[in-house]
């Protein structure tokens, strides 16, 4: 695998919107660095639900891209759907939450899916986004900075599975915001996923 865009985030105003977003992100000519907030530089305006160190980099791969270009019938240029990295031959399904990603001297861990939101259905164009991406079970996926870096597109991606029992990205997506069994909890919590993923275990939300 290797890196086919990385790319940066402005602060702007979506049509029919009144706040401002970094969700339109383009690529980058050269290296940036990598520190664990993410993209140096990168806008991000709602901390709320947004950056933070369990979801500093946002990723897509090009085999769930690919996929998306077909389905909606148009070109997706890199950042479109406001990630910070493209990787190549990625597909959502084979992530779960502690597969690390290796990118010269920078290394990423996924955290957690990318659950849609209204801005992101905004920024499609498409009020059923949200639904329509959620049903589709291909999530991009957030993932922390374990060691940060200058990174670049063109370089290589190494990648290593979590090796224990694994919680995916699409499960995380499917089971957002409802209950789990007492077995799922328990790998859940045993499996290095975004902190407020184990806040809403441990207060009985999940």
């Amino acid at each position: 695998m290797k890196i086919l865009a990385v790319c940066l985030g402005r602060p702007e105003i979506l049509a029919g919107k009144k706040y401002k977003t970094g969700i339109n992100k383009q690529p980058l000519n050269g290296a940036i660095m990598v520190d664990s907030e993410g993209l140096v530089g990168d806008a991000i305006l709602n901390r709320k639900h947004h950056g933070g160190v369990d979801q500093a980099v946002y990723l897509e791969g090009s085999i769930d891209l690919d996929w998306w270009q077909a389905e909606l019938g148009r070109d997706l240029p890199y950042g479109t759907f406001g990630e910070n990295l493209v990787i190549d031959g990625l597909e959502s399904a084979m992530l779960a939450a502690g597969d690390r990603l290796k990118i010269g001297e920078v290394i990423l861990e996924i955290t957690s899916a990318r659950i849609p939101c209204a801005t992101f259905a905004a920024k499609m164009g498409e009020p059923t986004f949200v639904k329509r991406y959620t049903h589709a079970a291909r999530p991009g996926a957030y993932a922390r900075v374990l060691q940060g870096g200058m990174i670049e597109s063109g370089q290589a991606v190494q990648f290593t599975p979590w090796s224990g029992e694994r919680v995916t990205v699409r499960e995380m997506m499917a089971t957002f915001g409802g209950r789990l069994s007492d077995p799922d909890r328990a790998r859940y919590l045993a499996a290095p996923v975004h902190y407020k993923v184990k806040d809403a275990i441990r207060t009985g939300k999940m």
